[in-house]
């Protein structure tokens, strides 16, 4: 196979045609900024009220409650650091032992500078202690931050029962939603969320641009301040191309929604299947918890990650070891390790994350080419059982 067999979309996804089709016109044509008078910069400020809408048409909200920012970490970061700001007399902090560096650092960050930090623990599939998270609510508590589901294992956390929880206490709950957009269904109408962050690329727009919503009325000071962009709530000229594209990914992604929970969820469910039938002393981890109806964990024990990866790179095959973010550091994953699994199978561990541009072909050809991979590794490996 000459062309390159993409499984990690969780880290990025390709620009869909349609929105590329979409952005063109804004490089060139359409260059107005959108904050001017004249007509034409009113046009282009007009195109960005639909793409605001189509983003939360995707989230069930109103337009008015979106905030489009750079991309999913600033989201995080304006969320919690807003949320913060805007009650200086709370000092705790709630979030989970697994959240992207995103959310994670940032909160680690506040502990530093004299918050107090509660972190919630996993079971071994990967599932939130949510008698914890009840026993660390108090009146102190000024943000619960929690995912929506993880970007390595792909776990889906209850989130509804947990916004319900927090804010029925009259918290303010945040979630990374960056995962989930387009993945599954979302309606902030029918729910309790009071925050909400999105990102671009991970749904087929391009890089560098995001959205946080922003239940009305929900208490939050500006994490960039300047001009009186989104409504004064993200100073700085607007990233039009990228707003324009995100508007048309998550239209996109509202359409495909089926799709990704029958046909993606099947293919998934075929490379599970094939891996682990063809590689011994492998497994799926949290194969019982409610997962992502695109991504798989799969830990291979006595090998290193970074090896399969290189190696499946030579077959064209694109995988990753966990978070984009984080795939320089040579420690294991900081959620395998939070859900218990074994230090041989940790190192190990690989993500397979796919989209709706995979297929069945690609499943197969992955399914051909990796126990050889991993035969070859075992045979190198000191700690492998000869």
């Amino acid at each position: 196979m000459n062309k390159t067999v993409y499984f990690d979309n969780n880290a990025t996804t390709k620009v869909a045609p349609e929105v590329l089709a979409a952005i063109e016109p804004y490089f060139c044509e359409l260059y107005g900024n959108p904050s001017s008078m004249h007509t034409f910069g009113g046009q282009v400020g007009h195109n960005i009220r639909d793409a605001r809408q189509q983003t939360a048409d995707l989230l069930g909200c109103e337009p008015e409650e979106i905030v489009f920012t750079g991309c999913g970490t600033e989201s995080d970061n304006a969320a919690i650091k807003g949320a913060i700001a805007a009650q200086p007399n709370k000092r705790k902090i709630i979030t989970s032992r697994v959240e992207h560096p995103a959310v994670l650092q940032v909160c680690r960050d506040l502990e530093a500078e004299g918050y107090t930090l509660a972190e919630i623990g996993v079971d071994s599939q990967g599932s939130l202690d949510i008698d914890q998270l009840e026993e660390e609510l108090d009146e102190s508590v000024a943000l619960v931050t929690i995912m929506h589901a993880n970007n390595e294992t792909g776990v889906v956390f209850p989130i509804e029962q947990i916004a319900e929880m927090v804010t029925s206490r009259g918290i303010i709950f945040h979630t990374d939603a960056v995962q989930t957009a387009g993945k599954i269904p979302l309606d902030m109408k029918e729910s309790s969320i009071d925050l909400l962050s999105i990102s671009g690329h991970k749904l087929h727009a391009p890089k560098g641009v995001g959205a946080l919503y922003i239940r009305k009325g929900t208490r939050i000071k500006p994490f960039i301040v300047g001009g009186h962009q989104e409504a004064n709530r993200r100073a700085g000229t607007e990233n039009v191309p990228g707003i324009i594209g995100m508007g048309k990914a998550c239209e996109l992604a509202k359409d495909n929604i089926e799709d990704e929970n029958t046909r993606v969820k099947d293919l998934r469910d075929r490379l599970e299947q094939q891996v682990v039938a063809k590689c011994s002393n492998c497994w799926v981890n949290s194969k019982e918890a409610p997962r992502l109806p695109n991504t798989s964990n799969i830990s291979f024990e006595y090998i290193e990650g970074e090896a399969i990866l290189l190696m499946l790179d030579q077959l064209g095959i694109c995988a990753s070891s966990g978070s984009a973010c984080t795939s320089g550091s040579l420690e294991p994953s900081h959620v395998l390790r939070a859900m218990g699994v074994p230090f041989t199978a940790a190192h190990g561990s690989i993500r397979f994350s796919l989209s709706r541009y995979n297929t069945a072909e690609e499943i197969d050809y992955l399914a051909e080419h990796i126990p050889a991979v991993i035969e070859k590794l075992r045979e190198l490996s000191p700690f492998a059982k000869k």
